[in-house]
């Protein structure tokens, strides 16, 4: 079993809830990313900040200040990180979401993206391959 934190990007971008709206904005912008993870200060998952979120806020036009808990969505599926990747890879594939938060004791650790878990899946097919090949030359 290939576990989430096996396939996790642990080097995730995520903002805190009483985060500027419009820095949480330019985060999504400079890093070319369609959503982020949102914590509180201790690094407890407290929702997501989306493009479909933040969209609504300068769809109205609006300069309306405000916080990232302001405008986030707090209903989010996540998984541990002993969780097998099977089923985030599951969830990925059967819902409009493209990313899922990945948690240790309910803090933010990590997340996996729909590309993610396509490239382990590339990776997997390779390494049959190679191991198909070698045996192939092995036997004849």
């Amino acid at each position: 079993m290939t576990t989430a934190k096996e396939v996790m990007n642990a080097g995730v971008i995520s903002v805190r809830k009483d985060e500027d709206i419009y820095e949480a904005i330019r985060l999504l912008v400079l890093n070319n990313i369609t959503g982020l993870p949102v914590t509180d200060g201790d690094g407890t998952l407290v929702g997501v900040i989306t493009e479909k979120d933040v969209l609504t806020l300068l769809y109205n036009m609006q300069d309306r200040p405000g916080t990232v808990q302001d405008f986030m969505t707090t209903s989010v599926v996540c998984f541990d990180q002993e969780d097998d990747l099977n089923k985030v890879a599951e969830t990925l594939r059967t819902n409009h979401f493209r990313r899922v938060p990945i948690l240790d004791n309910g803090r933010l650790v990590g997340i996996i993206s729909r590309r993610d878990v396509i490239r382990h899946i590339r990776d997997l097919k390779r390494e049959d391959r190679a191991l198909r090949d070698s045996i192939l030359e092995l036997v004849f």
